[in-house]
């Protein structure tokens, strides 16, 4: 799936939900994409339970994933546990040794500034990850 109709599809992924969630999560990609700019949008982990798959951003590695359950979305970074979070943003899976997530309930709001750093950070460490290989 091209890069472009796979923006398409989260769009429309997005949209079909009718509520805060898909807001949120359209709230939460533009910030994505501000920070990162270069980032690939793609959808991972196509299955009967989830036909469209997850959103995924990646920069030199992935960047963190978009999920939505019932009473939140959740923004899982990928190397979570590696990032520095001095806003404490990180508020799901803190016992992983790698990831870490970023919940938002219904009215929850999210410091676009923490988490544009945030992603930038998790873009840095893809970097300089991709550079040791």
């Amino acid at each position: 799936m091209s890069d472009e109709s796979a923006s398409q599809v989260i769009d429309a992924m997005f949209a079909s939900l009718g509520d805060w969630r898909g807001r949120t999560l359209s709230k939460l990609r533009a910030l994505i994409t501000q920070a990162a700019p270069d980032a690939v949008e793609e959808l991972k982990w196509k299955k009967p339970s989830n036909p469209a798959g997850v959103p995924v951003w990646s920069d030199d590695g992935t960047i963190c994933t978009g999920e939505v359950y019932k009473d939140h979305v959740k923004l899982t970074f990928a190397k979570g546990a590696s990032l520095a979070d001095p806003h404490g943003l990180f508020n799901a899976s803190l016992d992983g040794n790698v990831r870490r997530a970023v919940d938002l309930r219904e009215g929850e709001t999210v410091d676009g500034a923490a988490f544009k750093a945030l992603v930038r950070e998790a873009v840095a460490l893809n970097e300089l990850a991709g550079r040791r290989r």
